[in-house]
């Protein structure tokens, strides 16, 4: 889903802002000066059309990572089981406030190529969002006049916000735009802020809350309050999924009181990393402007599109170093020195094969005949 081809990054930070600073001297973020607040776009006649995104870390009654990840089977069911219910309490309370459609589409990306919500389970009043061939969720299905208003299920705090699973688009990825550090649902609200779309609902735990404050008229459901970024205590289920019901239904009917969020641009756009995640491999590079202690770069973008591709392809880069956690476990195996030795004779078998033109390279998989993609899968 990322683009991270190096060469665009290079060419991207050719253009970075001279002297960007880092995290501890970033200049202070204010709605005059980082983001526009604006009047959502017109609804066509009296249809009322929400898009719902969901995540999974940010579920009610969840209190296991595991719970969030495909290749824990046991657990991501009774995962798939929270987002279901949660969805669910949200669908109703949408059409409940005046809601004429819901479509539903996958933040998460478990790994699971089936989607994380199933759709059997699904209230048959709403629909999920399904393409032909793999989109990136966040930008690739923004259009005018397809939606009035966007919500978000089950989401996440930001990386440093300790919440629960906190992190931005992957673990250890710190985004920031025009001075400040955001969040993923603040993402979803910028890129669909473009064609004049208002987010209007968000749940997550107690740390998201806190970010979410730059979005006041953003009606938000507390799910559980984060003790650690993999602890929380568990607020009553029922009670949670009675109040998002309420709280969907009220912004609906309180529509007209929403405002759509865009960042201003030029965006001055910044990646920060926390280990094992590195930017360290861009030192030296012409153009790129590298933090002393090689955990962030700053540049400036265009608009809000070009930031959002250009920290996704950094993100690759920083995603560079995660090998080093696995050299750990092999270093901790009592074959660790056969494996090493395997690992640099296959390196050097494909240099030659290369080298003499005996390597041709492995053929994309074929497309599954019939297979929908989701969302983020």
């Amino acid at each position: 889903m990322r683009t991270s081809a190096f060469a665009f990054v290079v060419t991207l930070f050719a253009c970075s802002a001279p002297g960007a600073s880092n995290e501890t001297s970033a200049p202070a973020w204010t709605a005059e000066n980082g983001v526009t607040i604006g009047t959502p776009r017109a609804r066509n006649g009296d249809t009322l059309r929400v898009l719902v995104y969901h995540d999974m870390e940010g579920l009610a009654g969840q209190d296991d990572y595991r719970t969030f990840n495909y290749s824990h089977p046991e657990f991501y069911a009774k995962g798939r089981q929270y987002l279901v219910a949660d969805v669910n309490a949200v669908v109703d309370g949408l059409f409940a406030g005046g809601a004429t459609s819901v479509d539903i589409v996958d933040g998460h990306g478990s790994g699971n190529p089936a989607p994380d919500l199933d759709p059997a389970l699904l209230d048959p009043r709403a629909k999920q969002l399904t393409r032909d061939s793999s989109f990136r969720q966040y930008t690739d299905i923004v259009t005018a006049n397809t939606y009035d208003a966007i919500a978000a299920v089950g989401m996440h705090a930001k990386t440093g916000s300790k919440g629960f699973a906190s992190h931005t688009v992957t673990l250890g990825m710190d985004l920031w735009m025009n001075g400040r550090s955001i969040t993923e649902s603040e993402m979803v609200a910028y890129s669909w802020g473009r064609v004049g779309v208002p987010m209007v609902f968000v749940s997550g735990d107690d740390k998201l809350a806190a970010d979410l404050q730059t979005m006041p008229w953003v009606r938000f459901v507390v799910t559980k309050h984060a003790t650690s970024a993999s602890t929380v205590t568990l607020r009553n289920v029922d009670s949670v999924h009675a109040e998002m019901k309420a709280q969907a239904a009220e912004a609906m009917r309180k529509i007209a009181d929403a405002k759509t969020i865009t960042v201003k641009e030029p965006v001055q756009a910044a990646l920060r990393v926390v280990l094992p995640a590195s930017l360290r491999p861009l030192r030296g590079v012409p153009g790129v402007t590298l933090s002393p202690e090689g955990d962030r770069v700053d540049f400036t973008a265009k608009d809000f599109q070009e930031a959002y591709d250009g920290l996704n392809s950094l993100i690759g880069v920083a995603r560079l170093a995660y090998p080093a956690t696995q050299n750990e476990v092999i270093r901790a195996r009592p074959d660790s020195t056969l494996i090493a030795r395997l690992q640099r004779e296959r390196l050097m078998e494909r240099w030659f094969d290369v080298e003499s033109g005996r390597w041709t390279p492995p053929v994309p998989a074929a497309p599954v005949a019939g297979r929908k993609y989701y969302g983020a899968q």
